[in-house]
């Protein structure tokens, strides 16, 4: 079984405040993400802890959507989510330092994420999650690269 676990950093020359506002407006996730093309919130979310809101993902294999929950609103410092508001956390953590932010992308596999990848896949799903890894170990350093160039544009 792979490692569940990853996360990269990277430092952008912007205040943590205005990086915040950045990584936190999932309308614009589309702008950096390799997968996520489109991201809306539910009817009156606003980014706080228990919004929800949906994403279109388009890999050259599938389209397909995910409903996440938001589980960390912390303006400077921390903005994640839930998706499937269980399976998987994903999220941005900043940090001051000298010439700007650090921004660390995470990502985990969650049990919940786990028991849904084997009741829909089978025999099938140590597959499924290996290449679910695999797009998170390549698609945030991608990712962090494209916030950095769009937020010090």
């Amino acid at each position: 079984m792979p490692d569940l676990t990853h996360s990269d950093s990277v430092v952008v020359a912007v205040g943590p405040e205005e990086l915040y506002d950045l990584v936190s407006d999932v309308t614009r996730t589309g702008e950096w993400s390799p997968v996520c093309v489109a991201c809306w919130w539910d009817e009156g979310a606003t980014g706080r802890v228990g919004d929800w809101f949906t994403g279109r993902n388009v890999t050259p294999e599938r389209t397909w959507e995910t409903r996440s929950l938001v589980a960390a609103a912390d303006r400077g410092r921390e903005f994640a989510w839930l998706v499937g508001g269980s399976r998987a956390r994903w999220g941005y953590t900043l940090e001051p330092v000298g010439g700007g932010t650090r921004l660390t992308e995470s990502w985990a596999f969650l049990p919940d994420g786990l028991a849904f990848m084997a009741e829909r896949y089978g025999d099938d799903a140590p597959a499924q999650v290996q290449a679910r890894t695999r797009a998170a170990h390549e698609g945030i350093p991608a990712t962090l690269a494209a916030v950095k160039r769009i937020a010090e544009a």
